[in-house]
Protein backbone atom coordinates (compact mmCIF):
# COMPACT_ATOMS: atom_id res chain seq x y z
CA UNK A 1 0.00 0.00 0.00
CA UNK A 2 1.27 3.61 -0.55
CA UNK A 3 2.23 5.53 2.26
CA UNK A 4 -0.38 7.98 3.60
CA UNK A 5 2.44 10.92 3.36
CA UNK A 6 3.28 10.12 0.19
CA UNK A 7 2.72 12.91 -3.12
CA UNK A 8 -0.08 11.31 -5.38
CA UNK A 9 1.02 11.05 -9.10
CA UNK A 10 -1.70 13.68 -10.54
CA UNK A 11 0.54 14.44 -13.40
CA UNK A 12 -1.62 13.92 -16.93
CA UNK A 13 -0.28 10.31 -18.38
CA UNK A 14 0.45 12.41 -22.11
CA UNK A 15 2.62 14.62 -20.06
CA UNK A 16 4.59 11.62 -18.69
CA UNK A 17 4.83 10.34 -21.96
CA UNK A 18 6.39 13.56 -23.19
CA UNK A 19 8.39 13.47 -20.50
CA UNK A 20 9.88 9.39 -20.42
CA UNK A 21 10.47 10.29 -24.36
CA UNK A 22 12.78 13.33 -23.51
CA UNK A 23 14.21 11.41 -20.89
CA UNK A 24 15.17 8.68 -23.21
CA UNK A 25 16.49 10.70 -25.70
CA UNK A 26 18.87 12.74 -23.40
CA UNK A 27 19.98 9.15 -21.22
CA UNK A 28 21.47 8.74 -25.26
CA UNK A 29 24.15 11.20 -25.01
CA UNK A 30 25.30 10.23 -21.08
CA UNK A 31 28.87 9.15 -20.21
CA UNK A 32 29.22 5.50 -20.62
CA UNK A 33 26.46 5.26 -23.45
CA UNK A 34 28.80 5.91 -26.94
CA UNK A 35 31.76 3.47 -27.69
CA UNK A 36 34.20 6.21 -25.61
CA UNK A 37 31.62 5.72 -22.40
CA UNK A 38 31.90 1.56 -22.72
CA UNK A 39 35.80 2.08 -23.25
CA UNK A 40 36.26 4.28 -20.18
CA UNK A 41 34.15 1.59 -18.26
CA UNK A 42 36.45 -1.27 -19.35
CA UNK A 43 39.17 0.41 -17.99
CA UNK A 44 37.47 1.08 -14.58
CA UNK A 45 37.09 -2.43 -14.27
CA UNK A 46 40.53 -3.27 -15.10
CA UNK A 47 41.90 -0.89 -12.48
CA UNK A 48 39.73 -2.53 -9.45
CA UNK A 49 40.39 -5.59 -10.33
CA UNK A 50 41.92 -6.58 -7.17
CA UNK A 51 39.18 -5.07 -5.43
CA UNK A 52 36.55 -7.04 -7.55
CA UNK A 53 37.55 -10.09 -8.23
CA UNK A 54 37.29 -12.03 -11.56
CA UNK A 55 34.47 -11.49 -13.60
CA UNK A 56 31.79 -13.11 -14.58
CA UNK A 57 32.56 -13.68 -18.11
CA UNK A 58 35.75 -14.97 -17.12
CA UNK A 59 34.69 -17.58 -15.04
CA UNK A 60 31.73 -19.13 -17.14
CA UNK A 61 33.70 -21.29 -18.93
CA UNK A 62 35.82 -22.42 -16.04
CA UNK A 63 32.41 -23.01 -14.01
CA UNK A 64 30.95 -24.82 -16.95
CA UNK A 65 33.63 -27.34 -17.00
CA UNK A 66 33.33 -27.64 -12.84
CA UNK A 67 29.69 -28.33 -13.50
CA UNK A 68 30.22 -30.77 -16.30
CA UNK A 69 33.22 -32.33 -13.99
CA UNK A 70 30.77 -32.96 -10.99
CA UNK A 71 27.90 -34.30 -13.13
CA UNK A 72 29.70 -36.52 -14.22
CA UNK A 73 30.93 -38.15 -10.97
CA UNK A 74 27.93 -37.42 -8.36
CA UNK A 75 27.57 -41.47 -8.07
CA UNK A 76 31.29 -42.00 -7.05
CA UNK A 77 31.93 -42.88 -3.54
CA UNK A 78 33.86 -40.51 -1.32
CA UNK A 79 37.92 -41.10 -0.74
CA UNK A 80 37.69 -43.04 2.02
CA UNK A 81 40.73 -41.02 4.39
CA UNK A 82 38.10 -38.44 4.23
CA UNK A 83 35.36 -39.85 5.33
CA UNK A 84 36.16 -38.05 8.69
CA UNK A 85 35.24 -34.52 9.20
CA UNK A 86 38.81 -33.90 11.31
CA UNK A 87 40.42 -35.46 8.16
CA UNK A 88 38.08 -33.55 5.53
CA UNK A 89 38.46 -30.72 7.17
CA UNK A 90 42.82 -30.50 6.84
CA UNK A 91 42.88 -32.16 3.28
CA UNK A 92 40.37 -29.15 1.79
CA UNK A 93 42.46 -26.56 4.00
CA UNK A 94 39.30 -23.99 3.24
CA UNK A 95 40.66 -21.67 5.74
CA UNK A 96 40.06 -17.55 5.17
CA UNK A 97 42.46 -15.10 5.45
CA UNK A 98 43.91 -11.86 4.80
CA UNK A 99 45.26 -12.29 1.06
CA UNK A 100 43.11 -13.59 -1.60
CA UNK A 101 43.82 -16.09 -4.31
CA UNK A 102 43.79 -16.35 -7.91
CA UNK A 103 40.71 -17.34 -9.74
CA UNK A 104 42.23 -20.62 -11.04
CA UNK A 105 43.11 -21.47 -7.61
CA UNK A 106 39.37 -20.64 -6.33
CA UNK A 107 38.23 -22.55 -9.09
CA UNK A 108 40.16 -26.02 -7.95
CA UNK A 109 39.53 -25.13 -4.06
CA UNK A 110 35.83 -24.96 -5.10
CA UNK A 111 36.23 -28.62 -7.14
CA UNK A 112 37.71 -30.20 -3.94
CA UNK A 113 34.89 -28.69 -2.01
CA UNK A 114 32.45 -29.98 -4.13
CA UNK A 115 34.16 -33.87 -4.67
CA UNK A 116 33.44 -34.20 -1.13
CA UNK A 117 29.95 -32.86 -1.13
CA UNK A 118 27.07 -35.56 -1.42
CA UNK A 119 24.72 -35.15 -4.31
CA UNK A 120 21.04 -35.59 -3.71
CA UNK A 121 20.51 -37.16 -7.26
CA UNK A 122 22.86 -39.62 -6.89
CA UNK A 123 20.71 -43.44 -6.44
CA UNK A 124 22.88 -43.15 -3.00
CA UNK A 125 21.00 -39.78 -1.56
CA UNK A 126 18.02 -41.24 0.35
CA UNK A 127 18.66 -40.00 3.67
CA UNK A 128 15.81 -36.48 2.76
CA UNK A 129 12.43 -36.23 1.22
CA UNK A 130 13.72 -34.74 -1.72
CA UNK A 131 15.95 -36.00 -4.60
CA UNK A 132 16.65 -36.65 -8.01
CA UNK A 133 16.67 -33.41 -10.56
CA UNK A 134 14.62 -31.41 -12.67
CA UNK A 135 17.06 -29.88 -15.57
CA UNK A 136 14.97 -27.36 -16.72
CA UNK A 137 15.08 -26.08 -12.73
CA UNK A 138 18.03 -26.36 -12.26
CA UNK A 139 19.35 -24.59 -15.38
CA UNK A 140 16.52 -22.04 -14.43
CA UNK A 141 18.16 -21.77 -10.87
CA UNK A 142 21.39 -21.30 -12.45
CA UNK A 143 20.54 -18.41 -14.46
CA UNK A 144 18.16 -16.43 -11.72
CA UNK A 145 21.18 -15.48 -9.52
CA UNK A 146 22.42 -13.30 -12.82
CA UNK A 147 19.87 -10.39 -12.41
CA UNK A 148 19.95 -11.21 -8.65
CA UNK A 149 16.78 -10.07 -8.14
CA UNK A 150 15.01 -9.41 -4.38
CA UNK A 151 11.01 -10.45 -4.81
CA UNK A 152 9.52 -7.18 -2.41
CA UNK A 153 8.45 -5.06 -5.89
CA UNK A 154 7.85 -5.35 -9.22
CA UNK A 155 10.19 -2.05 -9.49
CA UNK A 156 13.28 -4.15 -8.21
CA UNK A 157 12.06 -7.89 -9.84
CA UNK A 158 10.38 -6.74 -13.01
CA UNK A 159 8.61 -9.66 -14.94
CA UNK A 160 10.19 -12.40 -12.16
CA UNK A 161 6.85 -11.36 -9.68
CA UNK A 162 4.41 -12.33 -12.80
CA UNK A 163 6.15 -15.75 -12.70
CA UNK A 164 5.53 -15.87 -9.20
CA UNK A 165 1.95 -14.72 -9.56
CA UNK A 166 1.09 -17.37 -11.85
CA UNK A 167 2.97 -20.61 -10.10
CA UNK A 168 1.35 -19.31 -6.74
CA UNK A 169 -2.07 -18.63 -8.93
CA UNK A 170 -1.49 -21.83 -10.42
CA UNK A 171 -0.72 -24.02 -7.57
CA UNK A 172 -3.13 -21.99 -5.40
CA UNK A 173 -5.64 -23.52 -8.38
CA UNK A 174 -4.79 -27.47 -7.47
CA UNK A 175 -5.45 -27.26 -3.39
CA UNK A 176 -8.88 -25.69 -4.31
CA UNK A 177 -8.34 -21.97 -3.27
CA UNK A 178 -9.92 -20.61 -6.25
CA UNK A 179 -9.86 -16.84 -5.37
CA UNK A 180 -6.59 -17.31 -3.04
CA UNK A 181 -3.22 -16.45 -3.02
CA UNK A 182 0.35 -17.18 -1.70
CA UNK A 183 4.02 -16.47 -1.22
CA UNK A 184 7.11 -18.29 -1.08
CA UNK A 185 8.96 -19.05 1.87
CA UNK A 186 12.10 -19.79 3.11
CA UNK A 187 11.28 -24.06 4.25
CA UNK A 188 7.91 -25.90 5.01
CA UNK A 189 8.71 -25.00 8.93
CA UNK A 190 8.31 -21.43 7.61
CA UNK A 191 5.15 -21.98 5.98
CA UNK A 192 3.67 -23.64 9.10
CA UNK A 193 4.97 -20.64 11.00
CA UNK A 194 3.20 -18.37 9.12
CA UNK A 195 -0.28 -19.91 8.95
CA UNK A 196 0.50 -20.60 12.98
CA UNK A 197 0.95 -16.62 13.01
CA UNK A 198 -2.56 -15.68 10.91
CA UNK A 199 -5.13 -18.19 13.10
CA UNK A 200 -3.41 -16.63 15.76
CA UNK A 201 -4.22 -13.20 14.87
CA UNK A 202 -7.35 -14.23 13.67
CA UNK A 203 -8.55 -15.65 17.25
CA UNK A 204 -6.77 -12.45 19.21
CA UNK A 205 -7.16 -9.71 17.03
CA UNK A 206 -5.26 -7.31 19.06
CA UNK A 207 -2.28 -9.13 19.53
CA UNK A 208 -0.32 -8.31 16.40
CA UNK A 209 -0.05 -4.49 18.12
CA UNK A 210 -0.83 -5.11 21.85
CA UNK A 211 1.41 -8.75 22.04
CA UNK A 212 -1.56 -10.38 24.18
CA UNK A 213 -4.04 -13.28 23.63
CA UNK A 214 -6.24 -12.46 26.85
CA UNK A 215 -6.36 -16.82 27.06
CA UNK A 216 -4.61 -19.17 26.40
CA UNK A 217 -4.51 -20.29 22.68
CA UNK A 218 -4.31 -23.78 21.96
CA UNK A 219 -3.04 -25.54 18.72
CA UNK A 220 -3.53 -29.32 17.47
CA UNK A 221 -1.61 -31.60 15.44
CA UNK A 222 -1.15 -35.34 15.20
CA UNK A 223 1.62 -37.14 17.24
CA UNK A 224 3.23 -38.10 13.82
CA UNK A 225 3.33 -34.43 12.74
CA UNK A 226 6.27 -32.51 11.78
CA UNK A 227 8.45 -30.78 15.10
CA UNK A 228 7.81 -27.61 13.70
CA UNK A 229 4.08 -27.21 14.96
CA UNK A 230 5.33 -26.96 18.62
CA UNK A 231 8.90 -24.88 17.77
CA UNK A 232 6.95 -22.69 15.57
CA UNK A 233 4.07 -21.73 18.79
CA UNK A 234 7.50 -21.34 21.00
CA UNK A 235 9.26 -18.63 18.74
CA UNK A 236 5.76 -16.81 18.20
CA UNK A 237 5.23 -17.14 22.18
CA UNK A 238 2.23 -19.16 22.14
CA UNK A 239 4.28 -21.71 24.33
CA UNK A 240 5.05 -25.11 22.76
CA UNK A 241 3.02 -26.63 26.10
CA UNK A 242 -0.03 -25.16 24.19
CA UNK A 243 0.33 -27.57 21.09
CA UNK A 244 -1.61 -30.63 22.08
CA UNK A 245 -0.68 -34.06 20.08
CA UNK A 246 -3.32 -35.88 18.91
CA UNK A 247 -3.46 -39.55 18.60
CA UNK A 248 -2.67 -41.18 15.81
CA UNK A 249 -4.51 -44.40 14.37
CA UNK A 250 -2.53 -47.49 13.23
CA UNK A 251 -1.80 -46.08 9.72
CA UNK A 252 0.05 -42.95 11.05
CA UNK A 253 -3.27 -40.67 10.76
CA UNK A 254 -5.22 -38.53 13.22
CA UNK A 255 -8.11 -39.86 14.40
CA UNK A 256 -10.94 -37.11 14.51
CA UNK A 257 -13.15 -38.45 17.29
CA UNK A 258 -9.37 -38.05 19.27
CA UNK A 259 -9.18 -34.51 17.67
CA UNK A 260 -12.68 -33.41 19.05
CA UNK A 261 -12.17 -35.06 22.87
CA UNK A 262 -9.18 -32.57 23.29
CA UNK A 263 -11.21 -29.40 22.05
CA UNK A 264 -13.78 -30.37 24.42
CA UNK A 265 -11.07 -30.75 26.91
CA UNK A 266 -9.24 -27.15 26.24
CA UNK A 267 -12.71 -25.71 26.34
CA UNK A 268 -13.89 -27.34 29.32
CA UNK A 269 -10.62 -25.91 31.01
CA UNK A 270 -10.81 -22.68 30.16
CA UNK A 271 -8.78 -22.68 27.24
CA UNK A 272 -9.28 -21.24 23.92
CA UNK A 273 -8.49 -23.75 21.04
CA UNK A 274 -7.39 -21.69 17.60
CA UNK A 275 -5.65 -24.10 14.72
CA UNK A 276 -5.55 -27.53 14.08
CA UNK A 277 -2.95 -28.35 11.65
CA UNK A 278 -3.53 -31.53 9.26
CA UNK A 279 -0.47 -33.52 7.89
CA UNK A 280 -0.51 -34.39 4.11
CA UNK A 281 2.46 -36.93 4.04
CA UNK A 282 4.22 -37.17 7.46
CA UNK A 283 8.40 -36.93 7.48
CA UNK A 284 8.77 -41.24 8.39
CA UNK A 285 5.73 -42.54 7.16
CA UNK A 286 4.19 -40.83 4.82
CA UNK A 287 0.81 -40.87 6.01
CA UNK A 288 -1.95 -38.73 5.20
CA UNK A 289 -4.10 -37.11 7.76
CA UNK A 290 -7.98 -37.09 7.04
CA UNK A 291 -8.18 -33.83 5.48
CA UNK A 292 -12.25 -33.40 5.03
CA UNK A 293 -13.24 -35.06 8.55
CA UNK A 294 -11.05 -32.78 10.26
CA UNK A 295 -12.06 -30.11 8.50
CA UNK A 296 -15.81 -30.95 9.94
CA UNK A 297 -14.30 -30.88 13.59
CA UNK A 298 -11.81 -27.31 12.79
CA UNK A 299 -15.39 -25.52 11.18
CA UNK A 300 -17.68 -26.40 14.16
CA UNK A 301 -15.29 -25.40 16.52
CA UNK A 302 -14.31 -21.80 14.28
CA UNK A 303 -10.74 -22.69 14.42
CA UNK A 304 -8.49 -22.44 11.41
CA UNK A 305 -7.21 -25.52 9.76
CA UNK A 306 -3.72 -25.35 7.96
CA UNK A 307 -2.10 -28.10 5.77
CA UNK A 308 1.04 -29.02 6.62
CA UNK A 309 1.57 -31.00 2.37
CA UNK A 310 5.19 -30.20 2.71
CA UNK A 311 5.76 -33.49 1.32
CA UNK A 312 2.37 -34.86 -0.18
CA UNK A 313 1.09 -31.34 -1.42
CA UNK A 314 2.11 -32.38 -4.57
CA UNK A 315 -0.59 -35.09 -4.79
CA UNK A 316 -2.95 -32.54 -6.10
CA UNK A 317 -1.19 -32.84 -9.28
CA UNK A 318 -1.94 -36.28 -9.92
CA UNK A 319 -5.14 -37.58 -11.32
CA UNK A 320 -4.47 -40.70 -9.45
CA UNK A 321 -3.15 -39.99 -6.06
CA UNK A 322 -5.64 -36.53 -5.51
CA UNK A 323 -7.46 -38.06 -3.27
CA UNK A 324 -5.01 -38.47 -0.36
CA UNK A 325 -5.36 -34.57 -0.11
CA UNK A 326 -9.39 -34.54 -0.35
CA UNK A 327 -10.56 -31.76 1.61
CA UNK A 328 -7.44 -29.68 1.08
CA UNK A 329 -10.51 -26.76 -0.31
CA UNK A 330 -11.87 -26.94 3.23
CA UNK A 331 -8.18 -25.58 4.68
CA UNK A 332 -7.90 -21.84 5.54
CA UNK A 333 -3.85 -22.69 4.30
CA UNK A 334 -1.62 -25.18 2.87
CA UNK A 335 2.32 -25.30 2.60
CA UNK A 336 3.88 -26.91 0.17
CA UNK A 337 7.44 -27.56 -1.12
CA UNK A 338 7.78 -28.16 -4.49
CA UNK A 339 11.43 -29.08 -3.58
CA UNK A 340 10.03 -32.36 -2.45
CA UNK A 341 8.41 -34.79 -4.75
CA UNK A 342 8.32 -31.89 -7.68
CA UNK A 343 11.80 -32.45 -8.01
CA UNK A 344 12.54 -28.28 -7.68
CA UNK A 345 16.30 -27.29 -6.60
CA UNK A 346 16.45 -26.60 -3.06
CA UNK A 347 14.90 -24.01 -1.59
CA UNK A 348 10.97 -23.81 -3.37
CA UNK A 349 8.35 -23.41 -0.41
CA UNK A 350 5.13 -21.58 -0.40
CA UNK A 351 2.25 -20.94 1.90
CA UNK A 352 -1.15 -20.56 0.11
CA UNK A 353 -4.01 -19.26 1.78
CA UNK A 354 -7.96 -19.57 0.52
CA UNK A 355 -8.93 -15.76 1.38
CA UNK A 356 -6.92 -12.73 -0.11
CA UNK A 357 -5.89 -10.28 2.29
CA UNK A 358 -4.90 -12.95 5.23
CA UNK A 359 -0.97 -12.95 4.56
CA UNK A 360 -1.00 -8.95 4.11
CA UNK A 361 -3.01 -8.88 7.34
CA UNK A 362 -0.32 -10.20 9.36
CA UNK A 363 2.67 -9.70 7.32
CA UNK A 364 2.63 -6.51 6.10
CA UNK A 365 3.82 -3.24 7.48
CA UNK A 366 4.33 0.33 5.89
CA UNK A 367 7.84 1.55 4.48
CA UNK A 368 7.52 4.09 2.13
CA UNK A 369 11.16 3.74 0.98
CA UNK A 370 10.56 0.11 -0.52
CA UNK A 371 7.13 0.33 -1.32
CA UNK A 372 6.97 3.30 -4.01
CA UNK A 373 5.24 2.26 -7.24
CA UNK A 374 2.46 -0.11 -8.29
CA UNK A 375 -0.44 -1.97 -6.69
CA UNK A 376 0.04 -4.36 -3.74
CA UNK A 377 -0.89 -7.28 -5.89
CA UNK A 378 2.42 -6.35 -8.03
CA UNK A 379 4.60 -6.23 -4.71
CA UNK A 380 4.75 -9.65 -2.99
CA UNK A 381 6.60 -7.83 -0.65
CA UNK A 382 3.28 -6.74 1.21
CA UNK A 383 2.45 -10.45 1.40
CA UNK A 384 5.97 -12.17 2.99
CA UNK A 385 7.60 -12.45 6.49
CA UNK A 386 10.82 -11.25 4.43
CA UNK A 387 12.00 -8.12 3.13
CA UNK A 388 14.83 -8.79 0.66
CA UNK A 389 13.80 -12.73 -0.88
CA UNK A 390 15.93 -14.74 -3.19
CA UNK A 391 14.06 -15.67 -6.43
CA UNK A 392 12.60 -19.09 -5.83
CA UNK A 393 9.56 -18.91 -8.42
CA UNK A 394 11.64 -18.78 -11.08
CA UNK A 395 12.68 -22.34 -11.56
CA UNK A 396 9.33 -23.28 -10.89
CA UNK A 397 7.54 -21.73 -13.37
CA UNK A 398 10.54 -22.75 -15.90
CA UNK A 399 9.88 -26.41 -14.68
CA UNK A 400 6.04 -26.42 -14.89
CA UNK A 401 5.95 -24.64 -18.18
CA UNK A 402 8.64 -27.26 -19.74
CA UNK A 403 6.56 -30.53 -18.43
CA UNK A 404 2.96 -28.81 -17.91
CA UNK A 405 0.33 -30.71 -15.71
CA UNK A 406 1.30 -33.76 -17.18
CA UNK A 407 4.52 -34.15 -16.86
CA UNK A 408 3.82 -33.49 -12.80
CA UNK A 409 1.26 -36.51 -13.39
CA UNK A 410 3.96 -38.81 -14.52
CA UNK A 411 6.70 -38.19 -12.29
CA UNK A 412 4.53 -38.81 -9.08
CA UNK A 413 3.13 -41.97 -10.62
CA UNK A 414 6.31 -42.85 -11.21
CA UNK A 415 7.22 -42.02 -7.72
CA UNK A 416 4.47 -44.04 -6.24
CA UNK A 417 5.12 -46.88 -8.81
CA UNK A 418 8.84 -47.52 -7.32
CA UNK A 419 7.97 -47.23 -3.32
CA UNK A 420 5.02 -50.04 -4.27
CA UNK A 421 8.04 -52.19 -6.29
CA UNK A 422 10.46 -51.80 -3.48
CA UNK A 423 7.92 -52.98 -1.12
CA UNK A 424 7.21 -56.12 -3.39
CA UNK A 425 11.16 -56.82 -3.45
CA UNK A 426 11.18 -55.97 0.49
CA UNK A 427 8.37 -58.47 1.20
CA UNK A 428 9.97 -61.56 -0.26
CA UNK A 429 13.28 -60.79 0.60
CA UNK A 430 13.74 -63.55 3.70
CA UNK A 431 16.73 -61.06 5.14
CA UNK A 432 14.16 -57.96 5.34
CA UNK A 433 11.15 -57.56 7.10
CA UNK A 434 8.39 -54.61 5.22
CA UNK A 435 6.91 -53.03 8.43
CA UNK A 436 4.06 -51.82 6.76
CA UNK A 437 2.49 -51.11 2.99
CA UNK A 438 3.51 -47.75 1.83
CA UNK A 439 1.02 -44.89 1.84
CA UNK A 440 2.91 -42.77 -0.49
CA UNK A 441 6.75 -42.86 -1.78
CA UNK A 442 7.89 -43.68 2.12
CA UNK A 443 9.32 -47.36 2.37
CA UNK A 444 9.92 -48.48 6.15
CA UNK A 445 11.75 -52.25 6.64
CA UNK A 446 14.39 -53.42 8.86
CA UNK A 447 17.40 -55.79 8.22
CA UNK A 448 15.94 -58.78 10.68
CA UNK A 449 17.93 -59.19 13.43
CA UNK A 450 19.74 -56.15 12.92
CA UNK A 451 19.55 -52.66 14.54
CA UNK A 452 18.49 -50.22 11.80
CA UNK A 453 20.63 -47.51 13.20
CA UNK A 454 23.65 -49.31 13.00
CA UNK A 455 22.91 -50.22 9.61
CA UNK A 456 22.19 -46.78 8.74
CA UNK A 457 25.43 -45.54 10.29
CA UNK A 458 27.66 -48.06 8.54
CA UNK A 459 26.23 -47.25 5.14
CA UNK A 460 27.13 -43.45 5.72
CA UNK A 461 30.18 -44.17 7.70
CA UNK A 462 31.31 -46.30 4.31
CA UNK A 463 30.55 -43.76 2.19
CA UNK A 464 27.77 -46.56 0.51
CA UNK A 465 24.38 -45.16 0.56
CA UNK A 466 23.03 -42.00 2.58
CA UNK A 467 19.37 -43.25 4.03
CA UNK A 468 17.95 -42.92 7.31
CA UNK A 469 15.85 -44.26 9.92
CA UNK A 470 12.50 -43.86 12.36
CA UNK A 471 10.04 -45.06 14.47
CA UNK A 472 7.47 -47.27 12.62
CA UNK A 473 4.34 -48.84 14.63
CA UNK A 474 6.61 -48.84 18.06
CA UNK A 475 9.84 -50.09 15.96
CA UNK A 476 12.81 -48.26 14.78
CA UNK A 477 13.06 -49.05 10.68
CA UNK A 478 15.11 -48.24 8.07
CA UNK A 479 13.20 -45.06 5.70
CA UNK A 480 13.87 -45.42 2.12
CA UNK A 481 12.55 -42.39 0.22
CA UNK A 482 11.58 -43.41 -3.12
CA UNK A 483 11.42 -39.37 -4.43
CA UNK A 484 14.27 -39.37 -7.10
CA UNK A 485 12.06 -40.69 -10.47
CA UNK A 486 15.33 -41.63 -12.26
CA UNK A 487 15.64 -44.72 -9.69
CA UNK A 488 14.81 -48.23 -11.31
CA UNK A 489 14.24 -51.57 -10.33
CA UNK A 490 17.72 -52.71 -11.37
CA UNK A 491 18.96 -49.58 -8.50
CA UNK A 492 16.69 -50.36 -6.13
CA UNK A 493 17.87 -54.20 -6.08
CA UNK A 494 21.23 -52.47 -5.69
CA UNK A 495 20.40 -50.27 -2.72
CA UNK A 496 18.79 -53.20 -0.98
CA UNK A 497 21.94 -55.37 -1.74
CA UNK A 498 23.66 -52.80 0.12
CA UNK A 499 21.78 -52.51 2.66
CA UNK A 500 21.48 -55.66 3.32
CA UNK A 501 25.73 -56.69 3.22
CA UNK A 502 25.48 -53.70 5.72
CA UNK A 503 23.70 -55.66 7.94
CA UNK A 504 25.54 -58.95 7.34
CA UNK A 505 29.01 -57.27 8.61
CA UNK A 506 26.86 -56.37 12.02
CA UNK A 507 26.80 -58.73 14.88
CA UNK A 508 22.92 -59.82 15.40
CA UNK A 509 22.72 -57.44 18.34
CA UNK A 510 22.91 -54.77 15.94
CA UNK A 511 26.68 -53.86 17.48
CA UNK A 512 29.69 -53.46 15.07
CA UNK A 513 31.87 -56.42 15.44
Amino acid sequence: MRHPCAVPRSEPEGTRQIHRQLYKHQSRSLPGTTEQGEHMTHERTASNQAALGASLQDLLAPTLELATWFLSREDELPEPELREPQAMRARLDAGLGDSGHEAAEAMEKMRAILGQTPSSSSWRFLNQLFGGRVGMASAAEMLAVLPNSSMYTLKAAGAQVLVENEVLGRMCSKVGFGSGEGSFVPGGSSANLVALLMARDRAAPGIRDSGSAGSTLIAYTSVEAHYSIPKNAGIIGLGRKNVRLVEADTEGCMIPAALEAAIEADLAAGNKPFFVNATAGTTVRGAFDPIRAIAGVAGKHGLWLHVDGALGGSMALSAEHRHLVDGSELADSFAWNPHKMMGIPLQASVILVARRGSLSASLDETADYLFQADVDEWNPGHRSVQCGRRNDAFKLWAAWYHLGDSGWDARIGRQMALARTAAAMIAVDPELELLEQPQSINVCFVVRGRSSEDVCDLLDHDGIIKIGHGQVRGRRGIRLVCVNPDLDKTTLKKILDEIKLAGRSLAVEGKKP
